[in-house]
C-alpha cells in the first residue's frame, strides 16, 4: 500500500544530500513522482550562462526516477532500491528558477525497475530541460517461509 507520507519524508528529510538541495515533493501516486527544486545561486554550473549545474539536472532525474519505481512495490517500507543506470540527455541550459522532475514508472520485474523523468521550469513546462531514463536494481524483502 502507497504511504504518500513515508515517500516525502524519505526524498525531502532522511536523504541528507536532497535536504540541503531542498528537494519538495510536489505529486506522488503510484507510479508517479513530481519533485522539486527552488533556485538558489549555489546551484549554478555555468557562471559566464548563469545555467544550472549538470549534476544537478542529474540528481533530481535520479532522484524522480528511483522513487517513482518505488511506489510500485509491493511493501516499499522493506524494499530497497539502487541506480543501475541513469542516461540523461540534456537539451537547454537550466535558467536561474525552480526545476522540476516528473518521472513515470515504464515497467517493474522482479529485479529491474524503468522510470521515464522529464526536467523542466514550471514557467516553461513545454520546454524541457532535459530528459532522462533510468533503471533501479530492487531488492525485495525476504518472504516468509510457507514452511514455518
Amino acid at each position: 500500500m502507497l504511504d504518500p507520507t513515508i515517500f516525502r519524508q524519505l526524498a525531502e528529510e532522511l536523504i541528507p544530500f536532497n535536504k540541503w538541495l531542498g528537494v519538495k515533493v510536489e505529486h506522488i501516486a503510484r507510479g508517479h513522482v513530481t519533485l522539486s527544486i527552488p533556485w538558489r545561486e549555489e546551484l549554478i554550473g555555468d557562471p559566464i550562462r548563469q545555467a544550472l549545474h549538470g549534476g544537478l539536472i542529474s540528481t533530481l532525474a535520479d532522484t524522480a526516477g528511483g522513487l517513482c519505481v518505488w511506489t510500485e512495490l509491493e511493501n516499499p517500507s522493506l524494499a530497497r532500491v539502487s541506480t543501475v543506470d541513469l542516461r540523461v540527455d540534456y537539451l537547454r541550459p537550466g535558467r536561474r528558477e525552480m526545476l522540476v522532475g516528473d518521472a513515470t514508472t515504464i515497467r517493474v520485474g522482479a529485479k529491474l525497475g524503468w522510470a521515464d523523468i522529464r526536467l523542466y521550469h514550471p514557467s516553461a513546462a513545454s520546454e524541457l530541460v532535459a530528459t532522462s531514463r533510468g533503471v533501479y536494481a530492487l531488492k525485495h524483502p525476504k518472504q516468509p517461509s510457507r514452511d514455518a
